[in-house]
């Protein structure tokens, strides 16, 4: 990324920020075609993902996955591959970048459709703790909607101690009734002492370090992102999927991420 890519944030609509953040990684996504090589690669498959997903991830499919007018599209498509009806894409920066600790904004605008799942994620890169599991070995939710309750946007922190299975995951949800149609930053601020998630600049979830150990604070290592859209699955499909609503499009402006400067 360029040195005064930090100038056009507030012209592409990223929250200012204080001057102890400094940018060290990011895409504009202003260079039409396939995702840059370089920065994203891809999780491949349709075996449900540990969520009963109904989708089948391709690979360098620019129909799921592409770059155009200056925007990341992720498009999922209501179309047959292997024994999944749907395709979608999932984008990671695992083995291209890899962060511990930092602030992460993404301009996004999430699908509309009943049986949309949306997210914009963190997973470590190695799961290596006194658990191999997910989540066990940690997750961070940045975004995560659900188009069977449109607008209600969710962050979330799940760990050993607090996860979805047992419905005590750390986190917290905010009314953004545009989301499917308007533009808005989704950010995390990733510390050893705090995850605090924010839409616009305006926080509405944080989970603080409890100082218990790995089972509940397994966040003090390299992760990487994601970006995908779901379809279906546990919480995607709890009122069903409107067939008649693909394709549905997942948009991003920019991806940049800060770590602080001491």
């Amino acid at each position: 990324m360029k040195s005064d890519d930090a100038a056009q944030s507030t012209a592409k609509g990223s929250p200012s920020l204080a001057s102890n953040w400094a940018l060290v990684w990011g895409d504009e996504f202003d260079c039409d075609g396939l995702p840059d090589p370089k920065k994203w690669a891809y999780d491949v498959g349709g075996h449900g993902w540990g969520n009963r997903e109904s989708q089948y991830y391709t690979e360098s499919k620019p129909e799921n996955a592409r770059v155009e007018n200056g925007r990341l599209i992720i498009e999922a498509r209501k179309e047959r591959m292997g024994e999944n009806g749907y395709t979608s894409a999932r984008l990671v920066t695992r083995g291209r970048a890899e962060w511990t600790y930092g602030r992460f904004d993404i301009r996004a605008r999430v699908p509309n459709g009943r049986g949309t799942w949306p997210a914009i994620w963190l997973l470590p890169v190695e799961w290596n703790l006194g658990s191999k599991l997910w989540p066990d070995v940690g997750e961070i939710d940045i975004m995560e909607h659900v188009g069977h309750d449109p607008g209600i946007i969710h962050a979330s922190a799940h760990s050993k101690t607090y996860q979805w299975q047992a419905n005590t995951q750390k986190t917290a949800t905010v009314d953004i009734s545009d989301a499917t149609e308007n533009f808005h930053t989704y950010s995390l601020e990733w510390s050893p002492d705090e995850i605090k998630a924010f839409v616009d600049g305006v926080p509405y979830f944080s989970y603080k370090n409890e100082g218990k150990g790995w089972e509940s604070w397994p966040y003090q290592r390299n992760y990487y992102l994601i970006m995908n859209i779901a379809i279906g699955g546990a919480w995607g499909e709890a009122k069903g999927i409107d067939d008649d609503a693909f394709p549905q499009r997942m948009e991003v402006e920019y991806v940049r991420v800060y770590q602080r400067v001491e």
